[in-house]
């Protein structure tokens, strides 16, 4: 049984969300990350050049 179109794209709609928040959600987890590693190489070389993070 073929699905209507419009229902085909409310299941791509679907599929696009429960792809895209999990991976923004692990890029966002990535890049704080990232960010902590940039600042504690900074502080153990002495270094205090602007991380762009506030103190």
């Amino acid at each position: 049984m073929a699905l209507s179109t419009k229902q085909e794209n409310v299941d791509m709609w679907y599929f696009a969300w429960l792809l895209g928040l999990p991976l923004a959600a692990i890029f966002a987890v990535v890049n704080a990350m990232w960010l902590e590693m940039q600042e504690d190489r900074a502080m153990m070389n002495g270094s205090h050049e602007d991380t762009g993070r506030a103190r």
